[in-house]
Parts: structure tokens; sequence; C-alpha cells
């Protein structure tokens, strides 16, 4: 249950004056992560994103399948970009890493979780305090997304991705999702119940595909960048 009564007394204790200060301030923070990412991941060359949950067990389905996936990403010359915490971000650093690829980490400091995992490569470790910039840095520096099954977080990044793309704001690029029975009741969703009520466009579901193996999920990768040069967006 929501306490009110506190909600309310903190309002009171603030001291409006000093937050919008703080808030001034707070930009120069904001450059400062913006600074370090695009000095950092500039100088990567083409690299993919691989999404998913957090919560995501070593030795489990999807574990398994992401770490292949960075596998098959490296072998095809692609760094692996990842939020750069465990489960599903572990096991694509992992198959990167150990099959000699770039491996990297966009942390983000909260405070129940998380620190980067083992398998990104030191120099490519960075840490953001901002969901928003992180998620810049992921839409600029990567070439695609591939998503696997999550919480939130992976909604989030997924349809940031799909809603820039829809709207012309960056270069369309490919987002495969991993796990057709996992995404399944979602996109009928989208289907029979958003587009039936028109609030997208048909055209608009073609801007990510379904798939169920690594094999399946690199493929759409590389099949895209045979007609396509990689460059950054925005």
């Amino acid at each position: 249950m929501i306490d009110d009564d506190k909600i309310r007394e903190s309002f009171k204790e603030k001291n409006w004056v000093e937050i919008k200060s703080n808030d001034s301030w707070g930009t120069f923070k904001i450059m400062s992560e913006f600074v370090q990412g695009y000095e950092r991941l500039a100088r990567l060359g083409p690299s993919v994103c691989v999404f998913g949950s957090a919560r995501t067990k070593p030795n489990t389905k999807y574990y398994k399948i992401a770490e292949d996936i960075g596998v098959q990403l490296t072998k095809h010359g692609y760094g692996v970009i990842t939020g750069g915490g465990p489960g599903i971000m572990e096991a694509a650093n992992k198959g990167a890493k150990t099959s000699g690829g770039k491996s990297i980490g966009c942390n983000i400091k909260l405070e129940f979780e998380q620190q980067p995992n083992k398998y990104i490569d030191l120099d490519n470790i960075l840490s953001f305090d901002y969901f928003f910039v992180r998620k810049v840095m992921f839409m600029k520096y990567s070439q695609g997304f591939i998503v696997l099954p999550g919480g939130f977080g992976t909604f989030d990044e997924l349809f940031e991705a799909i809603t820039l793309i829809q709207t012309g704001k960056i270069a369309r690029f490919p987002i495969i999702m991993v796990g057709k029975s996992y995404w399944h009741d979602m996109v009928e969703w989208l289907k029979h119940k958003v587009l039936r009520e028109k609030n997208i466009s048909p055209e608009d579901l073609d801007i990510f595909h379904l798939v169920d193996t690594s094999d399946e999920a690199v493929d759409a990768i590389v099949e895209f960048y045979k007609k396509y040069e990689h460059k950054p967006n925005f």
C-alpha cells in the first residue's frame, strides 16, 4: 500500500530552490556520460546489442542460446554489446569473450543490482547513472538488436528501438526477437488489438522478426548487411 501521508510529508520537506539548482548542475553529469560513451564506443566497429533478462540462470535454454549468439556474432566480425549485467547479458558477453571477439558492457548503476559481469573486456566496461543515456549508446552504436526473453527493462529497450525506427528517428536496423513461444502472446496482442484499433500500421509489424535459434538470429543480421552498409545511427 502507498502511504499518502508520508508522500505529502516528503514533499513538504523538499527545498525546491535547491532541487532546481541541482537539476541544472545535473546536466553536466549527463553531458559527461554522453562524452564518455561517444568516445569509447565510436572506435568499436560493427557491433550488435544482445538484450534479455538479468535473472536468467546459467545452463538454462536461453542462457545457452545467448552464449552461442555471442560466439557466432564474433565469427562474423561483430562486437557484442550488452547491458553489462548477469543472465542473458553475461551469456552473450561470455560467448564473445571466449571466442576472441569484442565484448562490451554498458552497465547501469542500481541500488540492488548490478555489477559488470566478468566476461566484458576491461577496456570496454562503461558505467552509467542514466538509463536514457545508456539507451542512446545502444541505439547509436549497434547495427542490430537481438532480444531474448526478459522483463520491463528488456521491453523498454525493445520498444524504444521499434518506436525510433517507426518514426524515422534512426536508420532501420534488424530487430530479432528470440523465443517464439515467449513473445507469441505479445505479438498476437499487437496484431489483434493494437493493429485492429488502428494504433499502429500493418507495416510496423515488419520492424521486428521472431526466431527460435541462435543460428536464425545471427543469420538475420548477416543477411540484412549483405544489402546495407554498417554505420552509426542518429
